[in-house]
């Protein structure tokens, strides 16, 4: 019990050398941690941690909204959707925060990234995971700066052409660097810590993608059903652990992403709606940043779901291949002893599509299939794939297999109330 209690940035030697073993680099991870304040290995860092959450995710929003609304400024200063944008990112802040914390307490770094599991992985595993979890926080950059690049300007505009009517403290000058500095952390934080949230879902997920090819290699060499099902088995395990642990916010931010979006609407649709680059930019800010981080979170699943579906069709090819070589070699005239070496079923022209494959189908491309039809029986094979097709592995939320399907529709009627949403702030410059 005492291993699962391990924070996030526990600095256990015996999980360094397992790092280093495998070429894993966790200072990136370690620093964006600290820096989101999700340390809370002790009571002081935990204090430190909420102290930070509830000054830029709760204090400095209200401080914004209710004394620097400037319900009396110029139409191009007026925020009238400034009540709707910092609702929505302090509660995407808070959901990721008390996920991160929950997380922090339940599971160390080691066991939460699965790299507990990486010695028993092959060596194609581990170094793509390495590479994967070298390049996250860069992906978390990517996703965040230019959005944040975006409030800056309009921050630092904001402050510089009003500066005699926004509401200031003492000296005007000092007032208006002080606030500014503070809505820029508070919003970099709170948009931060919820892409750092679904960065590492995709980073999990992305491991598990790695296993699935790893584990379709069991079709291409001589190996015996029971190892096949033992790693099935494994596999479908880990899912289970992941979609478990990120069910919750998985649901609460497909939820409150959508409720985002559909207010949103309803506020900019009002008869005596003022909508403006000016007015509602911000607003537009905050729906895409928000959709891009729900978006991460369901490619990542549905993936996972359409490896585990490609992994049943190999299956099956698998055993197609294998039963037509047996039968081809009972049809021939003269009995042959049976040969313990592979026997190869090509696939031929007319199986494959002229048509360019999509990168998520790796898994089905297989041009040749190695048979060993005289290792495993007829039934061992039936058997095993009867029981891929009824037992497929995927990412679930509360027993709701994420597929394609699912994306497709999440997807659009998530990119029509944005693009609905973006056609009434950014289009509209006057």
């Amino acid at each position: 019990m005492e291993d699962e209690r391990h924070s996030f940035l526990s600095g256990n030697k015996t999980e360094a050398n397992n790092f280093s073993e495998f070429g894993v680099e966790l200072k990136s991870f370690t620093n964006c941690l600290k820096w989101v304040c999700v340390d809370q290995s002790n009571i002081w860092k935990a204090f430190l941690s909420w102290s930070i959450f509830l000054l830029l995710a709760v204090g400095c929003p209200l401080v914004s909204h209710f004394v620097f609304l400037c319900s009396t400024c110029d139409t191009n200063h007026q925020r009238p959707y400034d009540a709707v944008v910092q609702l929505s990112l302090s509660v995407f802040a808070a959901i990721s925060f008390i996920s991160l914390s929950s997380w922090s307490r339940k599971y160390g770094v080691n066991r939460f990234l699965f790299l507990d599991k990486l010695p028993y992985e092959s060596d194609k595993v581990r170094r793509g995971y390495a590479v994967q979890l070298r390049t996250s926080m860069k992906l978390l950059c990517i996703f965040v700066l230019p959005c944040f690049a975006f409030e800056c300007a309009y921050r630092i505009w904001w402050y510089a052409t009003g500066t005699s009517e926004i509401p200031y403290f003492f000296n005007i000058y000092a007032s208006d660097i002080i606030v500014c500095t503070l809505q820029l952390c508070s919003w970099l934080y709170r948009i931060s810590i919820y892409i750092l949230a679904c960065v590492l879902y995709q980073l999990i997920c992305y491991l598990h993608l790695l296993k699935m090819e790893d584990f379709a290699q069991y079709f291409q060499k001589e190996t015996d059903v029971g190892s096949i099902l033992r790693e099935h088995l494994r596999i479908r395990r880990n899912l289970r652990i992941i979609s478990h642990r990120f069910r919750a916010f998985i649901l609460l931010s497909l939820l409150l992403v959508t409720a985002s979006q559909f207010i949103s609407l309803i506020m900019t649709m009002r008869s005596s709606a003022r909508n403006n680059i000016f007015e509602a930019g911000e607003l537009a800010l905050c729906s895409i940043s928000l959709v891009t981080g729900l978006f991460i979170c369901l490619r990542s699943a549905t993936k996972i779901t359409h490896r585990g579906q490609a992994i049943t069709s190999l299956a099956a090819r698998w055993h197609v291949c294998a039963t037509i070589n047996s039968f081809d070699e009972l049809d021939g005239e003269t009995p042959r002893a049976p040969d313990s070496s592979a026997q190869v079923f090509p696939v031929t022209a007319n199986w494959e599509s002229d048509e360019e494959e999509d990168g998520d189908d790796d898994l089905d491309n297989t041009r040749i299939m190695p048979i060993y039809a005289h290792t495993i029986s007829f039934q061992k094979r039936q058997a095993l794939v009867a029981y891929l097709e009824n037992n497929r592995a995927g990412i679930t939320v509360f027993g709701f297999m994420l597929d394609r399907a699912w994306l497709h529709t999440i997807f659009g009627i998530e990119l029509a109330l944005l693009l609905w949403l973006l056609n009434k702030t950014i289009v509209n410059w006057t």
